[in-house]
């Protein structure tokens, strides 16, 4: 893994975290995305070098709302960025990790995404970010 490449927070009003997070670092989101294949709305903001990620579900069978209602808003996941997702989750996967999609899917920030199960991570949902490389116009 290469470095943090942000935390999410799980919220239950986007638009009332955004106005608190702003406040909180001195400036306003930079991007706004919607997942719908996780039921989600993103919010991004930068602080020096680190990335915050809001996520608001946007129905109640979402991943983030059952979140919410199990534990309550707050931290949701770490995400780190990797190099070669397919070569990490093949590695983690030998080190005894349990790897909830072992297929990587699109995720929002325009990467690549995979998650592995709190169980085997102290309680802690990790997640793997790659970017998705843009193709190339010859």
């Amino acid at each position: 893994m290469d470095k943090i490449e942000h935390i999410g927070i799980a919220v239950k009003d986007l638009e009332t975290s955004n106005k608190l997070f702003a406040s909180l670092f001195g400036k306003t989101h930079y991007k706004t995305e919607e997942v719908a294949s996780e039921g989600v709305k993103t919010s991004f903001f930068k602080n020096g070098p680190n990335k915050i990620e809001l996520l608001q579900a946007t129905h109640p069978e979402s991943p983030i709302a059952k979140f919410i209602d199990k534990k309550g808003e707050g931290i949701h996941h770490i995400a780190f960025a990797v190099s070669d997702i397919k070569a990490e989750i093949s590695r983690l996967k030998s080190e005894g990790f349990v790897v909830l999609n072992e297929v990587p899917k699109k995720g929002a920030d325009n990467k690549l995404v995979a998650f592995l199960h709190p169980k085997t991570t102290n309680g802690v949902l990790i997640e793997l970010c790659q970017e998705i490389e843009k193709t190339k116009i010859k």
